[in-house]
């Protein structure tokens, strides 16, 4: 029911990896991603747990990247092993060279192996809606033409709709795909003060609404 279908390595030589549901029929495709930044492992802790569910029957083609930055988790860091953060390397039209180290995007964008790998999915795929899984703000946030979902997974999980953050976020993925392509994109927020089992008793719900939306 589920295949390895692209990976990447990083620069300490870790795996990234591109999961793949085969179900031959299906209404939409899903991307389902973790771990953009090293010190917010959570999001595929919650994958992890979705992939030992019972996955047939689903409407839609789930594709799953548990954990974009495997570098970064090593270390604990929000950045990869370059020092880059990954969700400030997109290029987008309001990329910059940032001055702040802790979201220093780069000297120019699309520099990183994880940001190529990202890009490309998005090349290799009619993605109708993403998801990518976040600490610690206990929102949902979105980008594109997101908002009705966004509404829907706030009645899931409690947490409230944010659509502004509150800083700007030059070369982020939510600017490439969601308001540069259009491409529904929810960034899932999740606290960091609930234990990883709370955290999938709350949000599981939210991986089978993706599933059969």
């Amino acid at each position: 029911m589920l295949k390895v279908v692209k990976t990447a390595k990083t620069v300490k030589n870790n795996t990234i990896e591109l999961l793949e549901t085969d179900n031959e029929k299906y209404d939409k495709t899903i991307l389902i991603i973790g771990v953009f930044h090293g010190e917010e492992p959570q999001g595929e802790y919650l994958i992890r747990e979705y992939l030992k569910t019972d996955l047939s029957g689903i409407k839609n083609k789930l594709l799953f990247i548990p954990c974009l930055n495997p570098d970064g988790k090593i270390i604990n860091k929000r950045q990869n092993a370059n020092g880059i953060d990954l969700n400030r390397n997109f290029p987008t039209k309001n990329w910059k060279v940032t001055d702040n180290p802790e979201y220093f995007g780069g000297t120019s964008p699309a520099s990183e192996t994880e940001t190529k790998f990202m890009i490309d999915v998005l090349s290799n795929y009619k993605i109708d809606a993403i998801l990518s899984i976040h600490a610690p703000f206990k929102i949902v946030n979105y980008d594109g033409p997101a908002k009705e979902i966004a509404k829907k997974i706030s009645d899931i999980t409690g947490y409230p709709v944010q659509w502004d953050i509150g800083y700007s976020t030059p070369g982020s993925f939510g600017n490439y795909a969601g308001v540069e392509r259009q491409i529904p994109t929810i960034t899932l927020e999740l606290p960091e003060d609930e234990t990883n089992e709370h955290l999938w008793q709350v949000n599981k719900p939210v991986f089978d609404y993706f599933a059969q939306m």
